[in-house]
């Protein structure tokens, strides 16, 4: 079974390193890396190129943004399933991608998922949020909840039936995704309770009352887009459900 791992980056120079580093050490001997630059300015293509034939497929060109970059890494890929991890993201160890492929190895699954942390930017030792899943039972989206979509790894038939990442939904555009294929088409995935992925603190969608509610309307779109009906409550839930993942501690282990 390939696998294909898609980062897309755009003047990311202080942590692409890290980032391409986690990928190349995976224990999995049959990785199909891809990095998608958005046409950096910064030293990024530089440091991606550094690394030479580790990384299978290197482009760099400008988008229209980290979605249409993910569109384009996923028309790319031939992998039998499709990761993707961000610039910013690493994985928590080298076995993450093996234990993936293992489970994956089932005919009857779909995809898999995990937990994330959050880590502090200046000490990637230091975790600030622990975003630990559950699993995925019919109609929880319709109570906030969805997978932490760094850690979706997905096979790459469902994006081939499905379709790709939606331009018009801003920060949005991984929920709607998510609540397509989860939620709407019944892909069936598998739970894996354990940390997959570091995320380095931050994001846009989350800074600020302002992003907030442009992200609360975003995320209406996406049930109303497919022809979806949430609870009066269900948009809300979202965001207030991270809260606890400030309170959540992580196993030590």
């Amino acid at each position: 079974m390939k696998i294909s791992i898609i980062t897309v980056v755009y003047n990311g120079a202080s942590t692409i390193a890290d980032c391409i580093n986690s990928v190349i050490s995976q224990t999995y001997p049959d990785i199909e890396y891809i990095v998608i630059d958005g046409g950096s300015t910064d030293g990024t293509q530089e440091i991606a190129e550094s690394f030479g034939n580790k990384i299978n497929i290197f482009r760099s060109e400008p988008d229209k943004g980290i979605y249409d970059a993910m569109n384009k890494g996923v028309r790319l890929a031939s992998g039998d399933v499709i990761g993707l991890l961000n610039a910013d993201d690493f994985y928590r160890d080298n076995r993450i991608v093996e234990k993936v492929a293992r489970n994956l190895l089932d005919n009857s699954l779909d995809g898999l998922y995990g937990d994330l942390v959050f880590v502090n930017p200046e000490n990637n030792n230091q975790i600030v949020r622990y975003w630990k899943s559950e699993k995925y039972n019919k109609n929880n989206f319709l109570y906030g909840w969805m997978p932490p979509h760094p850690t979706l790894f997905l096979k790459k038939y469902c994006y081939e039936q499905f379709g790709n990442f939606r331009l018009d939904l801003g920060s949005a555009a991984d929920y709607e995704l998510m609540l397509r294929m989860i939620h709407k088409h019944n892909i069936k995935l598998i739970y894996l309770p354990e940390i997959l992925i570091n995320m380095r603190a931050g994001g846009a969608s989350n800074n600020g009352f302002l992003n907030r509610i442009k992200a609360n309307r975003n995320d209406a779109k996406a049930w109303e887009i497919n022809g979806l009906k949430p609870y009066f409550f269900t948009i809300w839930l979202k965001p207030l459900r991270k809260l606890g993942q400030y309170i959540l501690k992580p196993p030590t282990s």
